[in-house]
Formats: C-alpha cells, sequence, structure tokens
C-alpha cells in the first residue's frame, strides 16, 4: 500500500475493547491479542464548501444515504452483515469468470470493516452474492463491483482481533446491512421437501391428503387430483415442479417439440426455409437456469447472468427427466384445441396433434383443473378463450425494430481502451452491453408536435451482446424477430430491440377494436414486414443513418446476423408516423448517451412487436384462478402476468402452489413455504 505524497493529521483514536458493557464478548476462551487496540483515522480535509442547493446530485444523494440510518441491530455479533458496492479496479481483479475472494477484494473489505491490515481477514469468512462490472465514463477506472456476505462468527472464531470493529459497525443504507440470518435460499425442489418433512402427517383443510415426506407414490392413487398444464414454458415448467412435488397427478401439455427435435426444426428453418407452425423459436421448453438442472453456478453470482441458447438442451432435458421421475406424462406435438366446459368450470381439454391442422384425431381429457402457462405467441389459444366469453382485457405492450451494431462497435463505445480486453467472450471483462431509456413527450421537438405523437416510452430491449437476429413468426404470412446469443457471446454483432409503447390509442386509430385488438395490431405490421421483405422470411433492413434521414441509401447494407437473407427498404412505410418520429428522436437521444451509436454500420430490422402480452386473462390475485371460468388458472407471461423467463418462472411457481392449496395437497398458505412474494404479477414496459 502506497502512502500519499503529503502526510495529513493523524488521530489516534484508542478504544476500550468493550465499549459497550451491553455487548457481551460471544467468544470467552477467546481474548483480543492486545488490549488497546488502537484505530488510525485519517481525517482530510473538506473537498467542497457547496451547500444547499448547490451541491451536484451525486453529492445530495452521498448525504441523503449518509444521515439516513437502518433500525438498531441488537446483536452485531450474530448473523451476517452485507458489505455493498465493494469496487475492485478492473487490473487488480482476476475477471469476469472468477468469484472467489481475492486480496484486492479483501483491501476492499477491510476499508468498510475500517480494519488495518486487509491481508489478516480470513477470506473463508466471506461469501460472494453478486459481481458486476461498471465500466461507465463517470469512473476514474473500470471497476468490477462486489457484494459480499460476512459471517460474524466464522470471522471471529478465525480472527478474534476483528471485534472492536464490528462492535463499531453501523448500518448504511446500500453499503452495510445487518442480517440476523444469512439470505441464501434452497432450490425450489430442497425448499419443498423441507416443509414436507416439517408437516409430515398432517392432513390438509380440504380432500384428507396429507403432507407426506416419501415419495409421491405414497399418496393414494385414486385421490391424486389430476392437473393439465399446458405449455412448458418457464411458468409451465415450474407450476408442473410443484403440483407434482406436493403430489398432484401432472400431465404437461406441449404443441411443440422436446428441445432436442425442436433444434432440428429450427435448423430445417434456418437452412430450408420451412417454419415448422407448431415447432419453433416461440413454442417450446425454455425456462429459468437453474443450477440444480445443470447451469453453471456463476449465474447465481453474476450481475447479469446469462445461460445460452446452447445450455439449453441438457437443462431442459435434465428438468424434464425431475418431471417424469415423479411421475408427470409429457405430452409434445399436443395441440390444446379447446377448453371441456361445464357451467362455468373447466372440466379438461380437447387436444390434437399439433402436425394436424384439421383436427382429425382429436381426444377429450378430464382433468381436475387446468394450468394455462401458453406464451405469449399463442394467438388461437386467445380466440379460443373469447370464444367461451372468457374475461380478456387489452394490455400495454411495446413495438419496433431490431437494432444491429459490430460488437467491436459497442466495445469501444462502452470501454473505450479497455476494449481489448473483451477477446469474443472469453477475456477478462463481459462483452460490452447497454440499456437505453427516452421518453417522449408532446414537446420534444417540432416533428413529433406536428405528427400529434402521444407520450410515450422508447427504450432498448432484451440486449443481446456477441448475438444473433432470429425469426419468430408462427405464420409464414407474417413476419417478427427476436435476438438471442449463445453461452460465449462470441458473435461479431450487438443486437437490440428499439421499441416504443402502445395502447389502445393505437389499436382505435386502426380500427381495432375490443379485447383482441392488440394481437391484430401486432399482426397488421407482422404482414407488413413480410410483404416489405418480398417472401420466403427475408428482412426488411435499412441503415441507422438513412432511417433517421428516410431515405433510401444506393450502396449496398451492412452485413447481417440473421441468417434468411435481408432486403434493403425504406422502414418508414411499416408503422404510423408517430411511432416512426418516436423511434427516430429515441436513437438521437441514445446516440447522446453512447456516442457512436448512430453508425453507417448500424441497422435496423423489421419488425419486433411481441415484447409482451397483447392481453392479460383476468384472475383472482389470490387464488390464481380466472376470473369467468372455475378450474382455469392462467399464469406467466402469454397471460400477461409476467415480462421475462424469470419472472414467468416466479408466476408459475406461486400459482402452482395456489392451485396445490385449492385441491388441498397442502395447507397455510404460500407464505408458510416461499415466505411473501415480492414483486410478482404484470410488470409493465
Amino acid at each position: 500500500m502506497s502512502l500519499p505524497s503529503k502526510l495529513l493529521p493523524l488521530h489516534i483514536h484508542h478504544s476500550n475493547p468493550n465499549p459497550n458493557p451491553n455487548l457481551q464478548f460471544p467468544f470467552p476462551n477467546l481474548k483480543p491479542s492486545y488490549s488497546r487496540p488502537q484505530t488510525l483515522r485519517i481525517l482530510c480535509a473538506r473537498k467542497s464548501g457547496r451547500t444547499g442547493k448547490q451541491r451536484y446530485p451525486s453529492e445530495k444523494k452521498k448525504l441523503k444515504l449518509k444521515h439516513k440510518t437502518l433500525l438498531d441491530v441488537d446483536n452485531k455479533f450474530e448473523g451476517f452483515w452485507r458489505l455493498s458496492k465493494l469496487g475492485v479496479s478492473v487490473h487488480k481483479d482476476p475477471g469476469k469468470d472468477f468469484i472467489a475472494v481475492t486480496e484486492a477484494l479483501l483491501d476492499e473489505i477491510a476499508k468498510a470493516l475500517e480494519f488495518p491490515v486487509a491481508s489478516m481477514l480470513p477470506p473463508e469468512a466471506f461469501r460472494i452474492v453478486r459481481k458486476s462490472f461498471d465500466a461507465r465514463k463517470l469512473l476514474k477506472e473500470p471497476k468490477f463491483v462486489y457484494t459480499v456476505d460476512m459471517d460474524v462468527n466464522k470471522l471471529l472464531s478465525l480472527e478474534p482481533r476483528t471485534w472492536d470493529f464490528i462492535s463499531r459497525l453501523e448500518p448504511k443504507v446500500g453499503l452495510i446491512e445487518h442480517m440476523p440470518h444469512e439470505k441464501v435460499c434452497g432450490d425450489l425442489i430442497s425448499i419443498i421437501h423441507d416443509y414436507k418433512k416439517t408437516h409430515e402427517g398432517r392432513v390438509s383443510r380440504e380432500g384428507g391428503l396429507s403432507i407426506y415426506s416419501g415419495e409421491p407414490q405414497n399418496y393414494p392413487t385414486s385421490k391424486k387430483p389430476k392437473i393439465a398444464v399446458v405449455g412448458s414454458g418457464p411458468s409451465g415448467l415450474f407450476s408442473s415442479l410443484v403440483l407434482a412435488e406436493l403430489g398432484a397427478d401432472v400431465t404437461l401439455i406441449e404443441r411443440g417439440q422436446a428441445v432436442e427435435q425442436r433444434g432440428r426444426d429450427i435448423g430445417a428453418l434456418v437452412v430450408r426455409r420451412i417454419l415448422q407452425l407448431e415447432s419453433n423459436f416461440c413454442f417450446g421448453e425454455v425456462l429459468k437456469t437453474l443450477v440444480h438442472f445443470g447451469a453453471p453456478k456463476n449465474i447465481l453470482v453474476d450481475g447479469k447472468p446469462h445461460l445460452g441458447t446452447d445450455r439449453l438442451i441438457p437443462l431442459l432435458r435434465n428438468f424434464r427427466q425431475h418431471l417424469q421421475e415423479l411421475g408427470v406424462t409429457i405430452k409434445f406435438g399436443t395441440r390444446v384445441d379447446d377448453l371441456l366446459v361445464e357451467g362455468a368450470y373447466v372440466v379438461g381439454v380437447k387436444v390434437s396433434d399439433s402436425r394436424d391442422k384439421f383436427q382429425f384425431n382429436s381426444q377429450k381429457l378430464r382433468y381436475d383443473s387446468v394450468v394455462l402457462a401458453v406464451g405469449h405467441s399463442a394467438r388461437d389459444i386467445y380466440q379460443m378463450l373469447h370464444s367461451h366469453n372468457t374475461d380478456l382485457v387489452q394490455k400495454d405492450f411495446s413495438v419496433g425494430l431490431r437494432i444491429e451494431h459490430p460488437q467491436e462497435l459497442i466495445n469501444g463505445i462502452q470501454y473505450s481502451k479497455l476494449a481489448t480486453e473483451v477477446h469474443n467472450g472469453r477475456g477478462k471483462v463481459p462483452v460490452a452491453d447497454y440499456k437505453v431509456v427516452k421518453y417522449v413527450g408532446r414537446d420534444d421537438g417540432d416533428a413529433l408536435i406536428h405528427s400529434g405523437a402521444m407520450n410515450r416510452s422508447c427504450y432498448s430491449f432484451c440486449m443481446c451482446p456477441g448475438g444473433q437476429v432470429v425469426l419468430t413468426s408462427t405464420d409464414p404470412s407474417e413476419l417478427c424477430i427476436n435476438g438471442m446469443s449463445f453461452s460465449r457471446r462470441a458473435s461479431r454483432w450487438a443486437n437490440a430491440a428499439l421499441v416504443v409503447t402502445v395502447s389502445s390509442k393505437d389499436f382505435d386509430a386502426l380500427n381495432f377494436h375490443g379485447p383482441l385488438a392488440g394481437v391484430e395490431f401486432q399482426r397488421e405490421f407482422e404482414r407488413r414486414a413480410a410483404t416489405m421483405g418480398g417472401g420466403n422470411f427475408v428482412v426488411p433492413v435499412q441503415t441507422v443513418t438513412d432511417f433517421l434521414e428516410n431515405k433510401m441509401s444506393v450502396t449496398s447494407v451492412p452485413p447481417s446476423s440473421y441468417r434468411l437473407g435481408v432486403k434493403a427498404t425504406n422502414l418508414h412505410e411499416i408503422f404510423p408516423i408517430h411511432i416512426t418520429e418516436a423511434l427516430q428522436h429515441s436513437i438521437l437521444m441514445f446516440d447522446k448517451e453512447l456516442p457512436g451509436f448512430i453508425s453507417k454500420d448500424a441497422l435496423l430490422h423489421g419488425v419486433e412487436t411481441r415484447t409482451s402480452s397483447p392481453i392479460q386473462i383476468t384472475r383472482n390475485i389470490d387464488t390464481y384462478e380466472s376470473m369467468s371460468l372455475q378450474g382455469l388458472y392462467p399464469v406467466g407471461e402469454g397471460a400477461g402476468y409476467a415480462g421475462g423467463i424469470v419472472s414467468a418462472a416466479v408466476d408459475g411457481m406461486y400459482a402452482g402452489f395456489a392451485v396445490a392449496e385449492n385441491l388441498g395437497l397442502y395447507h397455510g398458505g404460500v407464505e408458510s413455504v416461499l415466505g411473501k412474494a415480492q414483486n410478482t404479477g404484470f410488470f409493465k414496459y
């Protein structure tokens, strides 16, 4: 550690080993090795005389955090302390893939504790909770930012001389937090197993079923409630997992093929332009990546966890195998054509082979309940629900274009000289990404005023560093796209959706009304994009510079990662003028935040319309049951209650517990198993 060139006054504080008589030394047989510990505190001159309104926003924020204190800690020597925002210089850190406690991290921990010698701190007493990379321009240098949990008992047993420093720790909002117990949750399977062991033999309030600690076959087969789960996305998989673990007889119905077969179907789409209407990017087994089923452990720590499309196959196979071991029946290639409704109660489903468009060999399957966990592209399901007078409501969503840059350009914008450390996904720092947001109002430029543009948010969505643009159409007459990245993120391109919010006013303007107006709104622009591309899944594109100037360039367009071909067009012909102008305005604003974002090498692709579900299927907030059809449980993104893989998985998990409780498989509410739900429900963009 180097000393400053100019010495500052030193104020030496002599403290009693136990300054508070109410605090007891937790290890009576261990005595501090020194009787009068000394803490060296360097008091620096004030950096600024700014006060009140003269303070910078960053200074006001720091001052607010300084004066805002948390509740008093009952016993500082029990439980854990969470230390956040520990910044380690990129030059001192081993890199993004290293998640052990290093000497450089111990230095930052020592500063937080005001402990004089970092090398005396035992690494075993600390656990990394989160690691992210911060390369913002306002920093003097890029840093890896850590959140660390400190085990007080372990720390004191390994280094008793830290006792005095712990005694002086005070909670600071966002920086130092005391926890009586470590905030570590096991995987869902372990949580349910622990609950079942705790409540073994207790009879539920309905149905006479008991919670068993053994295998599912301990339940009397005749008493198992039969449940159909429609859709094997994240919400469907997690609903099935919860219900099967609690003893239900679950059938998982998936219109797509198993992930292994679907990979071949998607390959046929990319190579031979053959679109499998029931097996593509939108329908199939996707889920939250769980370490229990084979995901890498670093996703538990990474500030921006990423699994990669290539790692999904083994993970999904493990998940599927576990469900089958629990007795779950999985029906791939099976389409739900209708609900079986008696009175106002759903009693089953009508299904057929998904390859049979005429439903010649349909079957009627009876169930006690149906969990509807379809994706946001299951438009035939929406139409079927509408025919049953199910309560559906319009929901705001977003539409726009997908922009693609060379990844090297984004690396340079975000990292400057540090961009050389990326190395195609294997470097010291993560492949650069971005997230930009702009709110466009009526007073944001003359063009917007004259066009009558409504207030709306414009933002980047689903940014894929080192990724590629892919087709997500579910109808050959429609064209919509999305983005994806493999685990290494080693592609030459970076892509992201640039989208603007749309609402019922936009639907009404095109004479689309009723609960399915948003679906028709999506279809309108997907059909326009397909026509502009010339068919055969060719995507219409335009350079960013041409899009801003509303012109067609005579030169060829930059290369694209989209493998089915692109065609130079004027993308102004797709959306209404107010949406197009909002996109133009937001791109100009994004370039101010990311200088170089507007580039001749940046290519816009049309269109991105399926950012989230265009409808919401109303349900009871507590039971998750449909408001209009008893026995039907709409969950996940397709039902309008989630905004991505993780939130869909969480919604499916909570819905699974709600269905299980309604059917008498357990009692006490989901809080008795998982604690109170946080941030579940509809995610608005």
